[in-house]
């Protein structure tokens, strides 16, 4: 039996693409808990980053501890259930990953079902039902996508005509007589065009889809909700060079409501490195260390404000360090070390996920034989 004392978190944060971890120092038990991003710390595209299986190897009990060190996988991406995630993952990485230690970009939303339960949301991002199967397994009873906008009334869009596979995923409804109270960008969306329509539609109509518009300034003192899940610019897949992500067409869209109406319209940013996004984090880690050590352990706690940072190189290290959070800066990201030395300093460079684990641990076993 190991006996837990006083639990506390140390913050550190890896990145770029963002790595970064929890680190918990304990009197009596597991020293550390790690969290890390996916993209360009443990995958690159499709492909796991060949060292990722060893540092997940070592949290496994491959350690000088020779115990298990807990660990989420935090992400700004999404697209799919968390089991489905996990599932993927553990193919590509070769270690099992359970769906409670993936934390996408929109599993935050389940903690806003209660809110929306009765109420009609329109979500946006991934591809036919994706996100709307996604989102109706959190809970949510009344979820629509522009998909569904579209069949409804073809000249919402008429530059865009429904395949037979997007007809055979639509759901007949009314929009004309069902009120939009929110919309919840899950996913990078695929058609801007359409799904920028529709939400000025939603928006400067109070959440009825082709009805009249209300005078701006009610726009935008009672505005229906937006959430945009992950606020990332760009992001890294196999094309040499990064592609741009839902945080641009969360820029486009503004841009295009300013440009009707001469004013910003509010909206809600979650995902790195949003505080909201961080406490989540750090109460799911708390769930984890309870399963793996049972709900006798101590319940963590963070003794440093929740911050996180993204995976664009210059918010990255930024962010950790505007925190004061040590931070790590791993070479197999967005960041190069060939184009010079990062704009914001890390507390630890480290060539790859491998290298600063071991970095990470040999630093808090150091600790440990010092006290």
């Amino acid at each position: 039996m190991v006996l837990l004392l006083r639990l506390t978190f140390k913050v550190v944060v890896f990145g770029l693409n963002t790595f970064w971890f929890l680190v918990a120092v304990v009197s009596r038990s597991l020293p550390l808990a790690f969290v890390f991003d996916i993209d360009g710390v443990l995958i690159r595209g499709s492909t796991a980053i060949p060292v990722a299986r060893r540092a997940l190897e070592i949290l496994d009990g491959k350690n000088p501890f020779d115990a298990k060190i807990p660990y989420l996988l935090l992400t700004n991406g999404g697209g799919a259930s968390e089991s489905k995630r996990a599932e993927r993952l553990s193919l590509v990485l070769g270690v099992d990953i359970d769906a409670r230690q993936v934390i996408q970009a929109h599993t935050i939303l389940q903690e806003s079902v209660d809110k929306y339960r009765d109420n009609a949301v329109l979500v946006l991002g991934g591809r036919l039902n994706e996100m709307r199967e996604v989102a109706e397994q959190y809970g949510f009873q009344q979820v629509y996508t522009t998909l569904d906008v579209l069949a409804w009334n073809p000249s919402v869009w008429p530059f865009r005509s429904l395949s037979e596979a997007e007809r055979e995923a639509a759901r007949p409804v009314d929009f004309s007589q069902t009120p939009i109270s929110a919309v919840l960008v899950f996913h990078d969306p695929r058609d801007w065009a359409l799904d920028v329509q529709v939400l000025c539609d939603i928006v400067q109509s109070g959440g009825i889809i082709g009805g009249p518009h209300l005078p701006r300034s009610n726009q935008t003192a009672n505005p229906v909700d937006i959430i945009f899940c992950n606020p990332d610019l760009i992001w890294r897949t196999d094309f040499p060079r990064p592609r741009l992500g839902q945080g641009a067409f969360r820029e486009a869209f503004l841009a295009v409501y300013k440009g009707l109406t001469g004013q910003y319209y509010p909206h809600t940013q979650l995902g790195k490195p949003s505080t909201a996004t961080y406490d989540y984090a750090s109460r799911v880690l708390s769930e984890r260390w309870r399963a793996l050590y049972g709900e006798t352990a101590s319940k963590p706690t963070i003794s440093l404000p929740c911050t996180i940072c993204t995976h664009e190189p210059r918010e990255d290290i930024a962010g950790a360090n505007g925190a004061k959070w040590p931070s790590i800066l791993v070479d197999t990201g967005v960041y190069d070390p060939v184009e010079g030395p990062p704009t914001h300093a890390p507390t630890h460079h480290a060539g790859d996920v491998e290298v600063a684990v071991k970095w990470a641990i040999a630093r808090e076993s150091a600790k440990r034989s010092e006290a």
